[in-house]
């Protein structure tokens, strides 16, 4: 590390100590007092700060909650400062590409600010420009969070968190995000598997003035997606809007695996009568299995099926350790419990998927990134569709995707409501006989005694270990012994039994006694 390097260390740990002093964090940290904090220590914590609160299975929900709240505007850099981004990523003054730009921004985040401006040949855009020196300064407070982990005490946040694992990811999704080629990338896949729709849209790209610093696209002039006066005045219909809005939610998530990962009401708008999708820059993605794995979660919600449910926690969760299988299983079934009589049109299913998170954060069991950011989202979701149709659900809504016919017929759902639960789940088990046994143990012996059966199956197999190497280290022995005695046997070693060498008719029969006494315990212990 150079000096000037090191003095530019000191001087931003010099900030970040001040502002934690301004805070007072001895007294403790709400969650309020938390997102301050991380506005305060500038754009790499307010990221840090989206990250968590995509990570339920992590930090509580009311912090979660809390931290949703970064998305907020942060304060804008000077237009100066943006002219001097737009000469360095285009080589010329910006007024050679652009008629003009307005100097207030549209909108400025933790990486970039937005500008809304008019090309050379007359069109509406929007600029969406780097901050200036973003990349080194987020570099430098990550290789600081970095060292500052290595100091925490060994008893501390640690246990629970993976906090290196955290600022890795931090420092992936913000490289990303900071390279507009990959969100310019992420618009056009959008826009392609998305073309057939007739009621989504999303803003037009200008490859032409777009970079790894600038990304210029269509201007969006349509109404934010939570606008009810507007949208009312202009003849919109805000449940059908509702409707097709989380239809083709579930449609990212469930048929494409390439979904919106912070729909917030303003990267949502209304315009023409469509739905337009902005801000691609941080997008989700799920393999075909995690969505089959998903849906197998669904199924076993509208059944009950703890079992089912555990078994899909367990394949996509990641855990440093064995989770207690009991505890998770007990955790599951107390979840489902609030919901065992609740019909599956009036469920919440974001609120289900943040408890489901909270039961695997009790069992230290983290979700990959990309299931953090659905949950992220579908709370976005289930938000918008509470202030602008709250007579819909989600659910009833989602069901017409999900494969298969599970919760689309409404006598179906009924009957899942009332006794034919209990018949689904036992028919679906008979041809599932892991699945039955568990439901056995379930009904019978409940949790604790599938910790006695794991016990004593973790005894009888310490057992057999134990007389497995016994027996072969005796039968070392044997055999040791008997060569070794013949060897001795064929010379004239003195004194001599019987003819041979004293020393190897003992050897003789200490083997002898040593098989015996293998051969007669084997006897006994089958009795």
């Amino acid at each position: 590390m150079g000096r000037q390097e090191s003095l530019e260390y000191k001087e931003r740990l010099k900030e970040m100590t001040g502002v934690l002093k301004k805070h007072n964090i001895t007294r403790g940290v709400s969650p309020e007092k938390l997102r301050l904090i991380l506005e305060d220590l500038g754009p790499t914590f307010i990221k840090l700060g989206q990250i968590m609160s995509m990570h339920s299975d992590i930090l509580p929900k009311r912090y979660c909650d809390e931290l949703m709240r970064l998305r907020s505007e942060v304060a804008p850099m000077a237009f100066s400062e943006v002219e001097e981004v737009l000469q360095m990523a285009y080589g010329c003054p910006w007024n050679e590409i652009f008629k003009n730009i307005e100097k207030t921004p549209l909108g400025s985040a933790s990486i970039a600010q937005v500008h809304k401006a008019v090309l050379k040949t007359g069109e509406e855009v929007v600029v969406k420009v780097q901050r200036s020196g973003i990349y080194d300064k987020m570099a430098r407070d990550i290789g600081l969070l970095h060292r500052a982990v290595k100091l925490l005490p060994p008893v501390s946040l640690k246990d629970m968190i993976d906090l290196d694992m955290v600022l890795d990811e931090l420092w992936a999704v913000t490289k990303e995000e900071m390279d507009f080629l990959t969100e310019a990338a992420n618009l056009e896949e959008f826009a392609r598997r998305n073309k057939e729709i007739a009621f989504v849209g999303v803003p037009k790209l200008y490859h032409e003035y777009t970079n790894h610093y600038v990304l210029v696209m269509e201007y969006i002039d349509g109404y934010a997606v939570d606008d009810k006066k507007n949208l009312l005045e202009n003849g919109y219909d805000l449940e059908e809007i509702g409707i097709k809005m989380i239809d083709h939610y579930i449609k990212q998530v469930m048929d494409d695996g390439f979904f919106h990962a912070d729909p917030h009401p303003g990267n949502v708008k209304i315009r023409d009568g469509k739905i337009i999708w902005i801000d691609m820059g941080m997008m989700g993605r799920l393999t075909e299995r995690d969505r089959e794995l998903i849906g197998n979660a669904v199924e076993g919600i509208a059944a009950g099926d703890i079992g089912k449910i555990q078994d899909v926690v367990m394949v996509l969760g990641d855990f440093k350790e064995a989770p207690d299988q009991s505890s998770l299983y007990e955790g599951i079934s107390s979840l489902l419990s609030q919901y065992g009589s609740v019909d599956m049109g009036s469920i919440d299913i974001a609120k289900v998927t943040m408890s489901l998170m909270e039961v695997m954060k009790e069992n230290k069991i983290i979700m990959p990134h990309g299931l953090t950011m659905l949950a992220r989202g579908l709370t976005h979701m289930e938000g918008v569709l509470a202030q602008i149709a709250p007579e819909l659900n989600m659910v009833e809504i989602a069901a017409r995707h999900m494969a298969g016919k599970f919760l689309k017929e409404k006598d179906w759902k009924q009957e899942l409501k009332n006794s034919g639960k209990t018949i689904y789940r036992s028919f679906h088990k008979a041809i599932n006989i892991p699945s039955l046994i568990s439901d056995i143990l379930q009904g019978h012996l409940k949790g604790q005694t599938k910790v006695n059966l794991d016990l004593h199956v973790s005894l009888e197999l310490e057992r057999l270990l134990r007389r497995l190497v016994r027996n072969v280290v005796m039968g070392l022995w044997v055999m040791a012994l008997l060569i070794s005695s013949s060897i001795i046997c064929t010379t004239n070693m003195k004194p001599k039994i019987w003819g041979i060498p004293a020393i190897g008719a003992f050897g003789y029969l200490i083997a002898f006694a040593i098989v015996m006494y293998v051969f007669l315990k084997h006897i006994f212990s089958k009795k």
